[in-house]
């Protein structure tokens, strides 16, 4: 009888382990599939002409919208766990952050308004700057958003909150902010991004992934990366809804916020 009932507990673990391996396997396919999708809205985004209008186009405002309300409703909240992951992990490095998960949120924000205000100069004083020094500002900022994409690719894999709910939820609230940055890039750097960057910005996705699957960082890293991004998509979203000579649809910016906000608290 006890040999019975340990053989069934035998089984029963089996159950559960290729249960858990299934799963797994389950989240890395779609993870991949998100981050190929992610890189095609790179790739084919400069197609969809409606978007290149002024007045804004009132889908690129929804995008931003929708957007801003991930960080605000689903990922700082998050950041406030990971504040208290943070505070209980051991280290120079981690604890020096301990004074507030934030300020990282804040650095995330402060270094992109930096690169756009020198893209913003680059972009005044074109005509005086050689081709070798334009060359350096593109590469520049191509760069930072590939590392951008490669943080993104990666939480395709790693979040704080697994399961297939927040993968999908992280995707969509990245696909309609790839969207936003696609055409502000576009915007730009013309030709330039349509040759080169756009297919750099889609690898540095796939690139993310693969490194997600290669390794693992402890939670209270993740928690910083998590923190830094936020900080990421609040300037690209608000820098590109602000200016005046965008005309933005303060509507269908709202419309996207309320819509997506709901579906967080509802989901």
């Amino acid at each position: 009888m006890f040999q019975k009932n340990r053989g069934m507990s035998v089984q029963q673990l089996f159950a559960i382990a290729d249960a858990s391996v299934l799963n797994v396997s389950l989240t890395t396919l779609l993870a991949l599939i998100f981050a190929i999708l992610l890189a095609l809205v790179h790739l084919f985004g400069g197609q969809m002409r409606f978007l290149d209008v002024i007045p804004r186009s009132q889908w690129l405002s929804f995008a931003g919208g929708a957007s801003v309300a991930y960080v605000f409703v689903h990922l700082l909240p998050e950041l406030n766990q990971g504040q208290r992951t943070i505070e209980q992990t051991e280290g120079f490095a981690i604890a020096f952050l301990e004074s507030h998960v934030y300020l990282v949120a804040l650095l995330g924000l402060t270094i992109f308004y930096g690169l756009e205000h020198l893209v913003k100069v680059y972009r005044q004083n074109q005509q005086k700057l050689g081709s070798i020094l334009s060359q350096g500002i593109f590469w520049l900022h191509i760069g930072s958003f590939s590392l951008y994409n490669l943080l993104i690719g990666y939480l395709l894999i790693h979040r704080e909150e697994p399961g297939f709910k927040s993968l999908l939820f992280f995707f969509i609230a990245m696909a309609l902010h790839f969207f936003v940055n696609d055409y502000g890039l576009r915007d730009h750097h013309k030709d330039a991004y349509h040759r080169v960057g756009r297919w750099v910005l889609a690898g540095a996705i796939l690139c993310g992934w693969a490194i997600g699957q290669a390794t693992e960082i402890s939670e209270a890293a993740l928690a910083v990366l998590f923190a830094f991004l936020g900080g990421g998509i609040i300037l690209n979203v608000i820098k590109e809804e602000l200016p005046e000579e965008r005309q933005s649809r303060f509507g269908a910016f709202a419309l996207g916020a309320t819509a997506y906000a709901g579906l967080l608290i509802l989901g």
